[in-house]
């Protein structure tokens, strides 16, 4: 085997590892910083400017290694959602339709 296909086989194989570290991630109830970062794209420096400022929830067991529950990480990252056009679109045909406004109450000058 040639200095290239030596090469060549070990990206491959990096590349395969790489690949099978993030699956084994997604299936983690608990991640490092490290692994938040890869799973958010959330650069670590970021990370600890959050966690610092309390924006996200983590956690610190023993006082410094910073661990994050998925679940909540999932939630953190799905909050303040954005409503597409079609959806704006089908709430403002309810409103000239009805007179009521997204919270339910009627008209403002009733």
């Amino acid at each position: 085997m040639s200095g290239a296909d030596l090469s060549q086989q070990l990206e491959q194989q990096g590349q395969q590892l790489a690949r099978i570290e993030r699956l084994l991630t997604g299936q983690k109830d608990t991640l490092t910083l490290e692994e938040t970062s890869a799973y958010s794209g959330i650069s670590k420096s970021y990370l600890y400017k959050l966690t610092s400022g309390g924006t996200i929830p983590h956690y610190k067991p023993e006082g410094k290694t910073i661990y994050f529950d998925r679940a909540e990480l999932d939630a953190w990252l799905k909050r303040n959602r954005v409503k597409t056009a079609e959806e704006i679109e089908q709430q403002a045909a309810t409103h000239v339709a009805t007179g009521t406004r997204p919270n339910g109450k009627g008209r403002a000058n009733s």
